[in-house]
């Protein structure tokens, strides 16, 4: 049996981002990944039961990691804390990822929940800087290994040799 892969909903089409919106980055590898039955389609957000369309959130000042060790808090744009959600986020991403045997994730950047290679800066300016989400974070300490949708190449890269070097035999 194949390792799976967890995947942000929103990059699958599904309308699930906080503006009702999605990001589909289809293509002809994950088209096969999917009839393989390989794709966890996730979204951590609407797991934790926030709604959509739902008011933006940023990680104030630190990042995903900081957010778990409940030294930094996810803010909405509205000023509402809504760091319990965020961290509800990330343990269901978790949980969704060890029951279902995924070794690897694609999560779309700048996400408070999903970003791994940016986020904003919680200053609700639009400004983007290196970081992780919350999501991320969790993930990451706990060996599964996290792409963006800018990084399709590398990760369909790293599956395939993945599975070459874990070829049962």
């Amino acid at each position: 049996m194949k390792n799976k892969i967890l995947v942000s909903a929103c990059l699958m089409g599904f309308k699930v981002r906080y503006n009702g919106t999605e990001k589909a980055r289809l293509n002809t590898v994950l088209e096969q990944w999917q009839q393989e039955q390989r794709l966890v389609i996730h979204c951590p957000e609407l797991a934790a039961g926030l709604p959509t369309p739902r008011a933006s959130a940023e990680i104030a000042g630190f990042n995903g990691d900081q957010v778990m060790q409940n030294s930094a808090k996810v803010i909405e744009s509205t000023g509402n804390d809504v760091t319990a959600h965020y961290q509800l986020a990330a343990w269901l991403a978790l949980r969704t990822a060890l029951d279902s045997n995924c070794i690897v994730a694609l999560f779309t950047d700048k996400s408070p929940t999903c970003g791994s290679q940016y986020i904003y800066d919680g200053n609700f300016s639009g400004v983007i800087k290196q970081g992780e989400g919350v999501a991320t974070a969790l993930l990451r300490q706990h060996g599964i290994k996290v792409f963006s949708e800018n990084q399709l190449e590398e990760l369909i890269g790293w599956v395939e040799n993945w599975d070459k070097e874990n070829a049962i035999l």
